[in-house]
């Protein structure tokens, strides 16, 4: 059995993990992730305790309960290498043996569901709604530096959709990779199903333009005409629907890992009418209070 070496897995003074900076015994199996650390509080606000709350740099956590379920609630800031670190190390906590440095018998399985804000691609989608990325599209590349990668994606839509958009070669390859089954399950009828781009930057990866022109200025009217049929439901089309900066990864390493991971993102962001709403607040909430209520009843 493989020891890991304390270079590739670094456990600090305490007992805890590297980057997060939390031991074993404080990680719920229900996972909350978030990108702004001040979201945590609006999460843990509605918890009816609370165990422990750590901070260090951008990931703050806290663990407690609410409606007698045990949740944790993470933030992971901005961009898929932070989720690279965030379930990794999460993993880790969930499935090492910290004093042996080797995988623990059996498997612990975690419930990951990362609660965002979008900006949506089709017309039709308002902002306030509640997107449940299906399907995560990772332009960040990041999955495929792993072993397995092509076992756990979607290659059919891969393809079609680089031939649609005529992919550039100096591009990282895009994945497409689903979520969690049983997360969908939860949260159908209060969301509407979509394929959810992660973005390796919030300006020009998603087609915005300041002073430096993007590469393709088409790209985005490209993706909005993207439509490939259901491989489950033949009688039905998908589209992409909204850009984001982080579910991919987390679908992608959960899926590779052996846990349950999903995303769901409230607009706030009209990209084709080039509208925004700066007061998120109500519409964040209300994504809080919906997904937790889901999680609880998630076995």
């Amino acid at each position: 059995m493989r020891t890991i070496p304390s270079s590739e897995l670094i456990i600090n003074a305490d007992g805890s993990v590297f980057h997060l900076h939390l031991r074993p015994e404080q990680l719920a199996d229900r996972v909350v992730l978030v990108g702004d650390p001040a979201r945590v509080e609006q999460v843990a606000a509605l918890f009816e305790s609370r165990e422990c709350s750590v901070a260090s740099r951008e990931f703050h956590t806290v663990t407690g309960s609410y409606r007698g379920r045990r949740m944790t609630v993470l933030s992971h800031g901005i961009g898929t290498d932070n989720i690279d670190i965030v379930v990794t190390e999460l993993d880790a906590l969930a499935n090492i043996d910290f004093a042996t440095r080797q995988v623990r018998p059996g498997h612990r399985r975690l419930t990951m569901l990362r609660l965002g804000t979008s900006g949506a691609l089709q017309r039709d989608l308002r902002i306030g709604d509640l997107i449940f990325a299906r399907t995560s599209a990772g332009f960040d590349g990041l999955l495929n530096w792993y072993e397995g990668r092509d076992g756990v994606c979607d290659l059919d839509l891969e393809r079609a959709f680089m031939h649609h958009t005529g992919w550039s070669e100096q591009l990282p390859r895009p994945y497409f990779i689903d979520a969690d089954r049983e997360l969908r399950e939860a949260f159908a009828g209060v969301t509407i199903e979509g394929i959810t781009i992660s973005a390796p930057g919030f300006y020009g990866p998603q087609g915005r333009w300041v002073r430096v022109r993007p590469a393709d200025p088409a790209l985005n009217e490209k993706i909005e005409s993207f439509r490939a049929p259901d491989r489950y439901d033949s009688g039905r089309i998908r589209r992409i629907t909204n850009y984001e900066m982080e579910s991919s990864a987390l679908a992608g390493l959960g899926a590779l890992l052996g846990h349950r991971a999903a995303t769901v993102c409230t607009v706030i962001a009209q990209r084709v009418a080039g509208e925004a709403e700066t007061d998120y607040r109500p519409f964040v909430e209300n994504m809080i209070k919906i997904s937790l209520d889901r999680l609880a009843k998630i076995e």
